[in-house]
């Protein structure tokens, strides 16, 4: 098949940074059977095109940039038409990727991969805050041909919405992230990590209140925080405040090459999102023998309780206990890891490969478009 992926980045030519390590895991597993396109809206400012993973990527670049990634599709397609788009994300990849199979009656698969489902309008966060969006997330979805996402809360989202969606975890590449055992903990503080980029979604805030609570509980634990500060060092301020600069230390970003000995050392992920699709990082760590700690979203809340303790977003007491709980119940935190590993194996990247190259086949090639709109 010759297929075209319409993705918002995470496709740097580098090939370590400003990635999406999952979509370069799905892009080299198609590129070994399919011609694959990936059509990047903003992964550089200018327009450019480079190869990776087996896939050509084609940077669309700033200014009128759905347009402007709409014929690019189309000229790509009039060299060899493409036999399925498939969108990573919906928003404006969505928007793109069904547009463009309507026009050359291409049939079009979209994921949900963020927040595109959610309104959390006090941190400006999500597709649904305006009608606007709200109209544009419903003429995508039921537009394309298939819609998938990677955990079962976004599915039932989905279904509440009248779509009908299949569930896909984008999941962990084995090679690059071996797993390894649970290992019982050994004398010395709790190693703990906490891997996202610091932002209003991740809450950081509820983490730190909660790691601060622990703290007065006489827990003795080190933090670890991975991830790019998009807050002009707000929460390193907070963790000052609360008294946390011994024991918290922020890592700011790191390559996929640089956090592994970083989770493989860990003894506990701690999570504190408000909302989340996935996230991988629950993935990786579950193959690396981490069990998982967090709010009640996407494989988080699919998982509890068996494979991870949840708690309701933004309780960072609830937070506090779940962590004391599983730091002071040894047998209870290799059972969460040993759970946690068999599924995220179970759902790994040739898993998330072989799913979506089956939902290729079962889509029927796109009628004409008044007949697609009826539908």
């Amino acid at each position: 098949m010759k297929l075209a992926l319409v993705v918002p980045g995470g496709v740097d030519r580098g090939g370590e940074r400003r990635v999406i390590p999952a979509l370069l895991h799905l892009i080299a597993r198609l590129a070994q059977s399919h011609e694959v396109h990936v059509f990047a809206l903003r992964q550089e400012a200018r327009p450019a095109c480079w190869p990776l993973a087996g896939a050509t990527i084609h940077n669309v670049g700033d200014g009128g940039t759905r347009l402007r990634a709409i014929r690019a599709i189309a000229l790509e397609n009039r060299r060899a038409p493409f036999d399925r788009i498939h969108a990573i994300f919906s928003g404006p990849c969505g928007q793109v990727a069904v547009a463009a199979g309507l026009w050359l009656h291409c049939p079009t698969l979209v994921h949900i991969a963020g927040g595109e489902l959610v309104a959390l309008r006090d941190i400006h966060y999500g597709g649904r805050q305006n009608w606007r969006g709200r109209l544009c997330e419903a003429l995508v979805l039921r537009c394309a041909d298939q819609v998938t996402a990677a955990s079962a809360p976004i599915i039932d989202t989905l279904h509440h919405l009248g779509i009908d969606a299949q569930r896909v975890p984008l999941g962990v590449d084995l090679a690059s992230w071996p797993p390894q055992p649970p290992r019982r903990r050994g004398p010395g503080p709790a190693r703990l990590i906490h891997v996202a980029s610091l932002n209003r979604v991740k809450d950081q805030p509820t983490l730190l209140r909660a790691l601060a609570a622990l703290q007065e509980r006489g827990i003795d634990y080190r933090m670890e925080i991975v991830g790019v500060d998009t807050l002009g060092g707000e929460i390193q301020r907070l963790a000052t405040t609360l008294g946390l600069d011994g024991r918290v230390h922020f890592l700011g970003f790191r390559t996929q090459h640089e956090l592994r000995p970083l989770m493989y050392a860990a003894q506990l992920l701690v999570m504190s999102s408000r909302h989340e699709a996935g996230p991988l990082v629950l993935l990786e760590a579950a193959v690396a023998g981490v069990p998982t700690v967090g709010t009640a979203v996407g494989h988080l809340a699919e998982w509890a309780p068996n494979a991870a303790l949840t708690v309701p977003p933004g309780d960072w007491t609830a937070l506090a206990d779940a962590i004391e709980h599983v730091l002071t119940d040894e047998d209870l935190r290799l059972q969460l890891a040993w759970s946690a590993q068999r599924r995220a194996m179970r759902e790994d990247a040739d898993h998330t490969a072989r799913a979506f190259e089956a939902l290729y086949l079962s889509v029927r090639d796109a009628p004409a478009l008044p007949v697609r709109l009826r539908r």
